[in-house]
């Protein structure tokens, strides 16, 4: 399966119910919905969420092992939302993992990965020819996805992949410069440039100015 083919499985929810129902609960706790403090109840998520108390045990169990719910004895579960100085140190956690992750990715990709990494930036130019951001946005995410899995190594591909999802839900742009696509488009080619050239410590550096840039415009 292609990376862009998994991000089209993520987005229609083919995925086991207890699953789907965590990342349900994940987004909404990560964007806002449901509000930091706020007692989650099995009834109450069966409720909202259209659901058997069969999966709501597990995903709550998820979620506390994440860190996005806090359970009191005698009292239940309670939302456990990020601060702003959670989502900067995770950016900043997540800014260095890129650089070791493209480093052992040039040096370990598989030809196969390398096909995969070709498509998908052939898909980032195309898609910013027509300007079209929110698909540049899911193409961006299949990028950085097909380097975590280049490095083989899964706690680093775990790690990258939570760090990715927090920051994509937690704290959207809402703005976008005239020149983000183009800009962006050009970080990308100086990676993916690396990976042609098999030169580790040009992609490092590459992606070190891609993630500078990157909290420039997200943190401005």
């Amino acid at each position: 399966m292609s990376i862009i083919q998994y991000l089209e499985d993520e987005q229609n929810n083919n995925l086991p119910l207890s699953s789907n129902l965590f990342s349900k609960l994940q987004e909404d706790i990560l964007t806002g919905k449901l509000e930091d403090g706020e007692k989650l109840t099995e009834i109450k998520i069966c409720n909202q969420y259209g659901v058997s108390r069969t999966p709501v045990r597990e995903a709550l169990r998820q979620l506390e092992a994440d860190g996005l719910i806090m359970t009191i004895p005698n009292r239940g579960a309670f939302v456990k939302a990020l601060t702003e100085q959670d989502i900067h140190d995770i950016y900043v956690l997540r800014s260095q993992g890129e650089v070791t992750a493209v480093r052992w990715a040039i040096e370990r990709i598989t030809e196969t990965e390398m096909s995969e990494l070709d498509e998908t930036f052939a898909f980032m130019e195309f898609y910013t020819m027509k300007n079209d951001i929110p698909k540049m946005l899911n193409i961006n995410i299949a990028f950085h996805q097909i380097i975590y899995h280049a490095t083989h190594n899964r706690m680093m591909l775990q790690q990258l992949s939570a760090y990715q999802l927090y920051l994509r839900h937690c704290n959207p742009s809402n703005y976008y410069a005239p020149n983000y696509l183009r800009d962006v488009l050009a970080e990308h080619r100086d990676i993916y440039d690396a990976f042609g050239d098999g030169d580790p410590e040009a992609g490092a550096a590459a992606m070190k100015r891609h993630m500078e840039n990157s909290a420039k415009r997200k943190f401005k």
